[in-house]
């Protein structure tokens, strides 16, 4: 007979609180930082550098020593793959969206869209049972995400939908990477080592585009840049994402993305000073209420 495990104790639940917070809190860091660089005039492709080079070459001495033929163990069809949804290109969809529309639409439509796409993508590829309550729920983000969708097009007209549909694009990415980590039962934090290195195959054309660009930035935004796009946006918020589910077990862990948006629009009202429309936390509202309904079975 196999015992059933033990709930965590209190201690570890308080620490799982602790990191699923801290990890909402970094990721919001990174799309705030984001914003701010492209309104004082930070190429996207810069920010996508600082977001992969610096990770990728602090951890190319650990993925060379696991072996580069299997490239430390993931292999490299797999690690290509990773790459492909989950590192440079998701990027690029992520900070471009901030050059045509303001904070509060990424904050909120990329973790909404990469929460629906995970749910589709279990039921169809990896043949998860989909509750009810989960179906619900993805339908209610939906709608808040339908919500902003309008206010974008009623307010910003094409600029703003195109805004929009690079963070579907980069949210159905990141459903797509997500979806991938299960199927091919590789570490979170292995895989943002492998994608972060594999990621720095594309540094030269990125110097190429905006090394100019990232001159005339100066020393201190492209640190800050460095810091929050390749620490805390990363490894940083992954790491704590990770520890918090095992502490708490994936199904309670997997509510601390929801908070990113929350975050993401009080950090922004008190950094750059982009105060939320009244429809935008319309949707956000709506946003949440979805979130917490995928979370229960």
């Amino acid at each position: 007979m196999t015992l059933a495990p033990s709930p965590p104790s209190k201690h570890a639940t308080a620490w799982g609180v602790l990191y699923g917070a801290g990890s909402a809190l970094f990721w919001s860091f990174g799309f705030v930082a984001a914003r701010h660089g492209v309104l004082v005039g930070l190429s996207p492709l810069v920010l996508s550098l600082h977001r992969f080079v610096w990770p990728g070459l602090v951890l190319l001495p650990f993925i060379a020593s696991g072996g580069v033929r299997d490239l430390g163990g993931v292999g490299w069809r797999h690690g290509i793959l990773l790459t492909a949804f989950g590192g440079l290109p998701l990027a690029l969809w992520s900070y471009f969206g901030y050059v045509f529309v303001p904070l509060g639409h990424g904050a909120i439509i990329q973790p909404s869209c990469a929460a629906v796409g995970g749910l589709i993508l279990a039921r169809i590829v990896l043949k998860e049972a989909l509750p009810w309550r989960r179906v619900a729920g993805a339908s209610t983000i939906v709608l808040g995400l339908c919500v902003i969708g309008v206010e974008a097009l009623s307010t910003m007209g094409a600029q703003g939908i195109t805004g929009d549909l690079l963070f579907v694009a980069a949210g159905t990415s990141f459903a797509i990477f997500g979806m991938l980590l299960r199927r091919f039962r590789i570490a979170p934090m292995r895989a943002a080592g492998v994608t972060s290195v594999l990621s720095l195959t594309g540094l030269p054309l990125l110097l190429l585009l905006c090394f100019d660009n990232m001159v005339a930035a100066g020393f201190w935004e492209n640190f800050m840049q460095a810091v929050v796009q390749g620490f805390f946006a990363g490894a940083g918020g992954i790491y704590l994402f990770t520890r918090a589910v095992e502490l708490l077990g994936v199904s309670r862990a997997a509510l601390y993305p929801s908070l990113v948006p929350v975050f993401t629009l009080v950090v922004g009202a008190v950094t750059v000073g982009e105060l939320p429309s009244v429809w935008q936390l319309v949707g956000l509202a709506i946003v949440i209420a979805g979130f917490r309904l995928t979370q229960r079975n």
